[in-house]
């Protein structure tokens, strides 16, 4: 008989046996009906074998679904990913299988000829619409302007059966991209560094870069004509971008347009859902070259993916934390080694594991020294707050006041930096102390003074903000302790009244629709002071924009933990990096009451490279990433008894294992949201430590309960 493995797009730990019927062929990557229960449900065929029999009754599959077939390396891949990650390998398949949940675009009605049939009267018009519309057919809007006629002119013909309306299935098109459209004119850098990259997608099979430069010095031109140089040796080839934001997704979009001469396709969850139906179906039939997409573009149906591009590789938004917990960096290169394809992780601040790589030896590491053309980085000063601090209630000291003003007078743009969202961090009660907390949560409400509503960030809980605390009763007694960016706008307000100013953050530009306007406004020179949080840090480029202020440069610093320092040197560069773009010199100025710190003094130095040395050594004496490997085991239920009950049965079965180290079971420092007890176990491993196989044998010894939620985090970035 032979036997079908399937993937269930459902938390089962391994793909399903069913029975394949006599005469019905699968094949791996089929997408097929199987019942389950009382239902037939989706799956994709993983494997397709003859056997002698079996011991146990297998349902059979019930038909081969008229979809298109996934293709085998895409199956590998998700197979791959549900290994590394510790995931359901049917779940890793709902996400190849995204697109083809999304509807059908609407079809498209066109009018076309009825055969010889000639109208009673033939007018002018009427032999205008004949002619354009000739044997093929086209929307009536269409061919009226095409005739230059009125619409009643073709209703007429329709009435009268000389025409007739069919309806046309949607298919998108994606016209092919012409790498010698509009060439950019590169510096023997830049030129030396596509020609490496191309030369790789020419030789193909797996071939990694870390394509290394500091902000503004031309990376995207760089892989653009690498980009370009693939298609014209193989037009069939397919190119895959991962952005980390939607809102940098528009500025790529349009730069990939005007060298190519035709836009990409988009993928991310701005898009609709029947056009994401569109590019899914285009990718897996070959009709689509370059995409331009979030983390979730990994799981698109290639079928000749030859470069793949994950610019800003050391953003943590790479990293999905809920659902499915996975990094995207680490995937793209793991999809790249499957594909026998080439990829560029591109950043002016990389992550540290991946310059390890690079110093290994295991990445090709490129490097972009300068800035394109007469831009130069800017001057970095480190303001000492300690000597001139800023007035009481207020957070901008005199020198940066001074600084925005003589900008202003100039008629260039400031940038005030500050990573938090709202008007205050922390609502408390100056009778009682009491701290405004989200219901069933650790986390503290933020006020945000534009809706009047305090917010929880992490649950979205809102509230308006009471006139009296719920702790102890006082009237008029809550304040509001600590800036946002929206009291630092009020403050800007304030001292420059005729200044143009904007916030710029998830809460002002809700979507992408909202974020490209106002970067429009910003490059348009219509805003003279942007307040922004990390939002405004990633990528864009203002060529009116000369001084950044950054208003707190600990903040990063407070946190404590592994990738604190890391972080915060990336965030502040990135920052920074956004001033003296284009023939203005820039400079950037940070407020702090440590400038003594490692990372302030290497970012006020430029450098890199000691920063990049210290952090490495420090994480090389405790055997952290990159020189070991963690992951993490959350446990969360709204029964605390039942939480802490599976952590102590955890750390009672831990498999022996040398060289690896259990901490916990600990309450996580967020140890309530949304009502569920929290618990977490970290697991450290030295490198060469199969760190997967070691946390399968110790979860396979427990039973986990139905009301208790076990994530496995591997390689975490959220220690909250």
């Amino acid at each position: 008989m032979k036997v079908a493995s399937v993937l269930i797009p459902l938390p089962v730990p391994e793909a399903f046996d069913y029975e394949v019927p006599e005469g019905l062929e699968v094949v791996r990557g089929d997408q097929v009906a199987v019942p389950l229960g009382p239902r037939l449900i989706r799956g994709v065929v993983s494997e397709s074998r003859e056997t002698t029999g079996s011991n146990r009754q297998l349902k059979t599959i019930d038909h081969v679904l008229d979809e298109p077939r996934l293709p085998e390396r895409t199956v590998d891949f998700v197979e791959w990913a549900a290994r590394w990650t510790l995931s359901a390998p049917g779940e890793m398949a709902a996400a190849a299988l995204k697109g083809l949940r999304a509807p059908r675009p609407r079809p498209e009605r066109r009018v076309r000829r009825v055969g010889d049939r000639a109208p009673a009267k033939l007018t002018a018009p009427r032999v205008a619409v004949l002619e354009a519309l000739g044997h093929g057919a086209m929307p009536g809007a269409d061919l009226a302007r095409a005739a230059g006629v009125s619409s009643g002119v073709v209703k007429g013909l329709l009435d009268e059966g000389v025409l007739e309306v069919i309806e046309v299935e949607a298919v998108a098109a994606f016209d092919p991209p012409d790498p010698d459209h509009a060439p950019a004119a590169l510096n023997p850098d830049q030129a030396a560094a596509a020609t490496a990259i191309a030369a790789a997608t020419a030789r193909g099979g797996f071939a990694p870069f870390l394509l290394d430069g500091v902000t503004g010095s031309g990376k995207t031109e760089a892989y653009l004509e690498a980009a370009a140089r693939t298609l014209k040796a193989d037009p069939a080839a397919q190119i895959l971008i991962l952005l980390p934001e939607i809102a940098l997704t528009q500025d790529l979009i349009a730069r990939i347009t005007a060298r190519f001469g035709t836009a990409p396709a988009e993928w991310h969850s701005g898009i609709a859902p029947p056009r994401r139906r569109q590019v899914w179906e285009a990718v897996c039939a070959g009709r689509c070259n370059i995409v331009v997409g979030a983390r979730s573009a990994l799981f698109l149906p290639f079928v000749n993916l030859r470069l793949l591009v994950v610019d800003e590789e050391h953003d943590g938004s790479f990293k999905q934390g809920e659902g499915l917990v996975y990094h995207g960096r680490d995937l793209a290169v793991s999809r790249a080694r499957i594909e026998g394809a080439t990829v560029v992780l591109t950043s002016a601040t990389p992550s540290l594991e991946t310059l390890w790589n690079a110093q290994q030896g295991r990445y090709r590491w490129l490097k972009l020294a300068a800035r394109h053309g007469t831009a130069v980085l800017p001057d970095v000063t480190l303001l000492d707050l300690r000597t001139c601090p800023p007035d009481p209630q207020t957070w901008l000291s005199q020198p940066l006041r001074e600084a925005i003003g003589e900008t202003l007078l100039r008629g260039e743009q400031t940038l005030l930096f500050l990573n938090r969202r709202g008007y205050a961090p922390v609502v408390l009660c100056r009778a009682c102390g009491h701290r405004m907390t989200a219901p069933d949560t650790d986390s503290w409400l933020v006020e945000h003074r534009y809706t009047g509503r305090l917010i929880c960030h992490l649950t979205g809980f809102t509230m308006a903000r009471p006139k009296h605390c719920p702790s102890c009763g006082a009237v008029d007694s809550l304040v509001s302790v600590g800036p946002g960016v929206e009291r630092v706008e009020e403050e800007v307000r304030q001292l420059f009244p005729e200044a143009r100013t904007a916030v710029f953050s998830s809460d002002t530009t809700p979507d992408a629709r909202a974020a490209r306007a106002l970067i429009q406004r910003m490059t348009d020179g219509e805003i003279d002071i942007l307040v922004a949080t990390q939002a405004a840090a990633k990528g864009h480029n203002f060529p009116l924009l000369t001084l950044v202020g950054v208003v707190d440069a600990d903040l990063g610093l407070r946190g404590g933990d592994l990738r604190a320092a890391e972080r915060t040197f990336q965030l502040l560069t990135q920052a920074t990096g956004r001033a003296g773009r284009a023939d203005r010199p820039g400079r950037a100025v940070l407020q702090t009451w440590t400038p003594e710190h490692p990372v302030l003094m290497a970012l006020a130095a430029g450098d890199r490279d000691a920063f990049v040395a210290a952090e490495l050594a420090e994480r090389e004496a405790a055997f952290l990433p990159p020189w070991g490997r963690l992951a993490a085991i959350i446990l969360s239920s709204e029964n605390a008894v039942a939480v802490e009950k599976l952590a102590r049965e955890l750390a009672g079965s831990i498999p022996n294992a040398e060289r690896l180290e259990v901490y916990g079971p600990a309450d996580a420092p967020l140890a309530l949201v949304r009502g569920r007890r929290r618990k977490r176990l970290l697991v450290r491993a030295d490198r060469d430590v199969d760190l997967q196989g070691f946390l399968r044998a110790w979860l396979a010894r427990v039973k986990v309960p139905g009301s208790v939620r076990l994530t496995v985090d591997v390689d975490p970035y959220s220690f909250l």
